[in-house]
């Protein structure tokens, strides 16, 4: 038998979600817009929303905008908005992160300016998911099998490989949401400015 090639764990690790993010996730994330951003299609959502309009039982932010969560989390849980599943992966799966094991800026939930805008958003998503692949990339297979440390939590003990799955299987999940949420919202009728009519209509009625 031949001798079996050497696997390169680093990269196929990085590679499972970064080919992911550069041919199907990101590229379904250009042109959103701010009304998207914050649609909210059924009652009860979480969004991000204006200081003082939220009727969740818990709020967090320092700036003009709060996020809406609860603790502990209802059953079942409130359907969330773009804005909302776009910070939770700006914050809680990269940034918080990338703070902990790659020398990044500290962020959490409460002492975050939330972004106003889709615009401002993507530009953050942006920011934090290459600062992520980036310290992944960087690992090795020294680095892949280290600890994670208390940071994590109970899962300190647990090795970096195992943290980076687990922020893989994050990522693939709330990328999906947020590309089923863009869909909806592209096929939900929606009322025309007055005068306008669809390509399809008659302005006659026949």
């Amino acid at each position: 038998m031949g001798t079996l090639p050497q696997v390169d764990w680093n990269a196929q690790l990085a590679e499972q979600l970064d080919w992911h993010w550069r041919t199907h996730l990101r590229p379904r994330l250009d042109g959103l817009t701010d009304e998207e951003y914050r649609w909210e299609p059924v009652p009860g959502m979480w969004n991000v929303r204006p200081r003082g309009t939220s009727t969740a039982p818990i709020t967090a932010g320092t700036g003009d905008l709060t996020v809406d969560f609860a603790f502990p989390e209802p059953d079942p849980a409130p359907v969330t908005t773009i804005a909302w599943r776009m910070c939770h992966l700006i914050i809680g799966v990269f940034g918080m992160r990338v703070a902990s094991h790659f020398g990044g800026p500290a962020v959490d939930y409460d002492s975050y300016d939330y972004p106003p805008d889709a615009a401002t958003a993507l530009a953050r998503l942006d920011a934090a998911y290459a600062a992520w692949i980036s310290g992944v990339r960087g690992l090795g297979l020294e680095g892949l099998r280290r600890p994670c440390g208390p940071v994590e939590g109970i899962w300190g003990d647990q090795p970096m490989a195992a943290l980076v799955l687990h922020i893989n299987r994050e990522a693939l999940h709330h990328g999906a949401e947020i590309a089923l949420l863009r869909d909806l919202y592209r096929w939900t009728p929606r009322p025309l400015p007055e005068g306008v009519v669809r390509v399809h209509e008659d302005p006659s009625g026949f």
